[in-house]
């Protein structure tokens, strides 16, 4: 049986071979992520057919970042497609709109804290103030929540510290970077087991190339759902 716990990442080049995808795993799994990457090869329409004609949950990562005005309208928009998850850039400003943009529908904002294929040597490049990455992180996700987020991203590796925050009482952590043991990190940098990441206080982990790539992708999650049940 699928647990929703864990949400399978449709990384694939179109909604053409993300519903294939779909269709193999079958009631493996029942909560999706689809992301910028289909965006432009019918991803909204997967999401949409996914939803309303399987029945699945949808985890729509798009990563927002702009002013105000533009999250709050393009929030608004993507609310209607009765959707579950949404990704925005945890900014204060960009998840209050965001939240204006939710405001009486279903759909959760989930703020981004530091991507989890970023390490200190990418902030040092981009600027970013100094610091460990779990405690910006960390400093991250307080003022993305403390804006009103329904949960954040974050890596397995801050999830346990961003869970003992006053503000994430209640809110939701999902984390991608999620490996299997035995599986290849690929671009990841700050990765855990399923177990180890619902243990330290993820709600939902995101797994990807893991399922997808895999020789036997439905026993694959099916596997990773076995494991997180014992958790």
């Amino acid at each position: 049986m699928p647990d929703d716990r864990l949400i399978a990442a449709l990384d694939l080049p179109d909604a053409v071979a993300g519903l294939a995808m779909a269709d193999t795993l079958g009631d493996a799994v029942c909560f999706y992520k689809i992301g910028l990457g289909m965006l432009t090869g019918g991803g909204l329409a997967l999401a949409n057919e996914l939803k309303q004609d399987h029945g699945k949950r949808i985890f729509l990562d798009m990563k927002l970042f702009d002013i105000s005005a533009t999250v709050e309208a393009a929030v608004r928009g993507l609310a209607r497609f009765d959707l579950d998850f949404l990704t925005v850039h945890g900014d204060p400003h960009v998840v209050h709109a965001a939240m204006e943009g939710a405001a009486g529908t279903g759909l959760k904002i989930l703020a981004v804290t530091i991507l989890t294929s970023l390490d200190r040597n990418d902030l040092d490049a981009g600027l970013i103030k100094p610091g460990a990455m779990r405690d910006l992180v960390t400093e991250r996700a307080a003022r993305a929540l403390d804006a009103g987020a329904d949960g954040v991203i974050a890596s397995p590796q801050e999830a346990a510290r961003i869970r003992a925050l006053p503000e994430a009482e209640g809110r939701l952590i999902v984390t991608p970077g999620v490996r299997p043991a035995g599986t290849a990190p690929g671009d990841q940098k700050r990765i855990a087991t399923p177990a180890q990441a619902l243990a330290d206080g993820a709600d939902h982990i995101v797994v990807g190339r893991p399922i997808w790539q895999a020789a036997d992708p439905r026993a694959a999650a099916q596997a990773i759902c076995d494991e997180i049940r014992r958790v």
